[in-house]
């Protein structure tokens, strides 16, 4: 299958203002997200002096600046000229692979709920894994398109996508030696996605399976994985086998989005939400607060906004200009996509807990910086397609 090919030919627009070619559905989108994800966290914290440390608007005002933050840089990587992000690819990839090490590195990596994936900084903590994510993406997307256009073909050949494949492995090792199962399984959702339409025969896509398997039995026969990782996994296979310990959080999760039916209890009225019962409930478990106190109709509204995000990000995919666009959005899709399932899905039960964030609602600064970078490319991409 060659490279995504529009669904159809527009006449190239005249150039005028920027902002009239931005895609404003999908920064409403985002917007939205993150406006929400800022009610749920202050629902979910106001009331919890340990986190707060006295001040109940903490959570929220951080989430707020870490929006504006990430907002800046998203409007930088919009407007950056496509040369010039092809030709800071590799200084993005390096700085994500220097990051990935420093944290394995005893006194400079933090450890965080069992994981050592943080470098603690004096006034905030960085997770380098999550720019790693977006490090594959332009690093893969960069090689494959790059390699298609010297040598003028229009699918990627079986050398392009080994190397492609090299460039990822590299974060995946580093990121299970933290280890991080959640990130490994998003950046193999990228690279299957950018790999799915890059052209390469079917064999690949069943290679990439195969190696998922593997990688993850090596990591429980040689222990890379913690116990606590592996119980986990153990108790979505039987839900009800530790419901006090490792299946706790799930429990609480389930009895929460139960107790808010189709309407919800209300914002700061949960049972289990006011009274602290589900852990970690302003980043991993953000949702079960929507689906407490908004109910289905606010949780499902939830889903249909990174429903929206992810088909505008397939439609900026479909009409970009050359292949190296279409593979980063690609990748993108790949990522929130898969991402939001994951999440979502383990506080319902019916994915493992991996301790993935909710792109744009969950709180975390590395999560939003990341991600509001990501929809920046999109914009980019999207400017590209529309303009001379």
């Amino acid at each position: 299958m060659a490279l995504l090919t529009p669904i159809r030919t527009r006449p190239r627009m005249d150039r005028r203002s920027t902002v009239w070619h931005i895609d404003w559905i999908l920064v409403l989108g985002v917007v939205a997200l993150s406006s929400i994800g800022a009610l749920l966290i202050w629902s979910a914290t106001h009331g919890r002096e340990s986190l707060t440390e006295g001040n109940p608007n903490f959570f929220l005002l951080r989430h707020a600046l870490n929006f504006a933050i990430g907002l800046i840089l998203a409007v930088g990587a919009a407007v950056t000229d496509p040369r010039r992000l092809r030709l800071l690819t590799p200084v993005l990839y390096a700085a994500a692979i220097v990051g990935l090490i420093l944290v394995l590195v005893p006194g400079v990596g933090a450890v965080i709920n069992g994981s050592r994936s943080w470098i603690q900084l004096p006034w905030m903590s960085v997770q380098p894994s999550e720019f790693a994510k977006l490090a594959v993406i332009v690093g893969m997307a960069l090689l494959i398109a790059e390699k298609g256009e010297t040598d003028r073909n229009e699918t990627a050949r079986t050398i392009d996508i080994a190397q492609a494949v090299a460039i990822a492995a590299i974060p995946v090792v580093l990121v299970l030696l933290q280890p991080d199962l959640g990130t490994v399984m998003v950046l193999g959702s990228i690279v299957f996605g950018i790999i799915a339409v890059s052209g390469v025969p079917k064999r690949w896509m069943l290679g990439l399976v195969t190696a998922g398997v593997v990688i993850t039995t090596l990591s429980i026969k040689l222990q890379i994985l913690k116990e606590y990782q592996l119980k986990r996994f153990l108790n979505f296979a039987n839900p009800e086998q530790d419901l006090q310990g490792s299946g706790y959080n799930v429990n609480q999760a389930r009895i929460a989005i139960g107790n808010g039916g189709i309407f919800g209890q209300g914002l700061f009225h949960g049972s289990q939400t006011q009274n602290a019962f589900v852990p970690e409930q302003h980043t991993d478990f953000v949702f079960t607060v929507a689906g407490e106190e908004l109910g289905l109709i606010g949780a499902g509204g939830i889903i249909l906004l990174f429903a929206l995000i992810l088909f505008r990000g397939l439609r900026i995919a479909i009409n970009a200009r050359d292949a190296f666009g279409r593979l980063v959005a690609t990748g993108v899709v790949c990522w929130f996509a898969f991402q939001a399932f994951e999440n979502i899905g383990m506080t319902l039960g019916i994915m493992p807990v991996t301790g993935l964030p909710l792109p744009f609602v969950s709180y975390g600064g590395s999560s939003m910086f990341a991600g509001l970078l990501a929809i920046g490319l999109l914009q980019n991409i999207h400017l590209r397609s529309h303009t001379f």
